[in-house]
């Protein structure tokens, strides 16, 4: 069996070559309405056409929302694996927004459909919840290192209810974010250049001097444009770990379609402001 190249080099490389930024496909029926397109499968596959043809080779990383897909059913879905074959031909890496978390069979089949390369819904990575114990993640991230793909673990999550959670204290002293953080960079010892195992980390969330960010992996982090985080503004947020930020912008960008020439003007205007905050 041919050796597959991990996922932590394929996004390092990249995101070298083409600056860090993700953006997000988030076809809700308001951003459809403001692109003058109608909230169905037509409007559905031109908005993701478009995204993709616009995009596609100059950002690093494309991260679907499945949800916005799904709710169309099975053609919906249909229009989702086409807009990620479209995406990785193209060059680009694609991240699968789906949070998915279970245990057992139910975690594998989760694995199998995204993490699966004869899956027609096969993505460079997948977002997974680790609420029922990182163990329940095993399937995703065996089935992960098989296939050469990812996982961005949900560990400092941006939106504010997560916090009941994600910085509970455990018995140890540890915050249950810490903890993921932990078990991530215990998956990615060792890797070079860069682990497969990244966490999601939300930019606006501030000073996170407390929390070790240095897992050796990606750190996807939403907040960037329209939740109100800056490119500026990372640096402060993940220290030391900042190299490794894959800043996710979907509203900053996506807001200037349907003009083609307008896309690539804000994608490339937020991936030069990373970059510059990056290295500064």
């Amino acid at each position: 069996m041919t050796a597959v190249t991990p996922f932590g080099s394929r996004l390092r490389a990249a995101m070298d070559a083409r600056g860090p930024l993700c953006v997000g496909i988030d076809p809700h029926a308001a951003l459809l309405a403001s692109w003058g397109l109608d909230d169905d499968i037509a409007g559905l596959e031109r908005f993701s056409r478009m995204v993709v043809d616009a995009l596609a080779e100059s950002v690093a990383v494309f991260k679907p929302q499945a949800a916005f897909f799904e709710r169309f059913g099975s053609r919906g879905v249909a229009v989702l694996e086409r807009t990620v074959a479209d995406a990785r031909a193209a060059g680009t890496l694609v991240v699968m927004d789906a949070k998915r978390g279970d245990i057992g069979s139910t975690m594998a089949a989760y694995a199998a459909a995204f993490l699966d390369p004869t899956s027609p819904l096969f993505s460079d990575a997948l977002t997974v919840s680790p609420y029922l114990g990182y163990g329940s993640l095993k399937p995703a991230v065996d089935l992960a290192r098989e296939s050469g793909a990812g996982l961005f673990v949900l560990a400092l999550t941006s939106n504010p209810e997560g916090a009941e959670v994600q910085r509970a204290v455990r018995e140890d002293g540890r915050t249950i974010g810490a903890t993921m953080l932990a078990h991530l960079a215990a998956e990615n010892a060792g890797a070079e250049p860069m682990g497969s195992f990244g966490a999601v980390v939300g930019a606006t969330l501030g000073d996170l001097s407390s929390f070790d960010l240095d897992i050796n992996g990606p750190l996807l982090a939403p907040g960037i444009g329209a939740q109100g985080a800056t490119a500026a503004d990372l640096p402060a947020v993940f220290g030391a770990a900042v190299a490794n930020v894959v800043p996710n912008v979907s509203r900053g960008v996506l807001k200037h379609g349907p003009d083609v020439a307008a896309l690539r003007a804000s994608a490339r205007r937020f991936a030069d402001e990373v970059r510059e905050a990056v290295s500064a």
